[in-house]
């Protein structure tokens, strides 16, 4: 599934439950259900859209964890809803299915996104290793290398 279509499958459950909360009674309980399924519910797309925009790897899998903390909170409410006996089983089961949908499709991306930043990570030791190498083999690259790390951290001093 391409990142438009899980934008577009994120905001369609969205409105689903929208939707859904205005079908509740207008109780105490329902009152209180519904708000807490209001913000769940629409915070999956909004975090996934916010996910898509991370500045890095690293942000994107902590934005997508939030995403399967929503998801996963929205069949919580879900399922108080049907157990409440607010609206019947059949009428909620079908968007309860999308959240467990989703949230397995997050965690998945989670995962594949993690391996593939540790993998970089280990890309990145075998870079620093080369050079550790190359600075061995070669003593007067290291301190102009030493040098050029001093001048930028001097970069940074104010």
């Amino acid at each position: 599934m391409t990142e438009s279509e899980l934008k577009q499958r994120t905001k369609g459950f969205a409105l689903r439950v929208i939707r859904l909360v205005d079908a509740l009674p207008k109780s105490i309980e329902g009152r209180a259900l519904g708000a807490q399924l209001i913000r769940s519910g629409t915070s999956v797309g909004a975090n996934y859209r916010a996910a898509c925009r991370g500045r890095s790897k690293a942000e994107f899998i902590a934005k997508l964890g939030i995403v399967v903390e929503e998801a996963d909170e929205s069949s919580y409410w879900m399922e108080l809803i049907i157990e409440a006996g607010l609206l019947p089983k059949d009428r909620v089961e079908p968007l309860l299915q999308e959240a467990c949908e989703l949230t397995a499709i997050m965690v998945a991306s989670r995962i594949s996104a993690s391996k593939k930043q540790i993998a970089n990570r280990k890309s990145q030791i075998g870079n620093l290793k080369s050079k550790i190498r190359i600075a061995d083999a070669n003593p007067g690259f290291f301190s102009s290398w030493r040098r050029a790390i001093f001048r930028s951290d001097m970069d940074l001093r104010f």
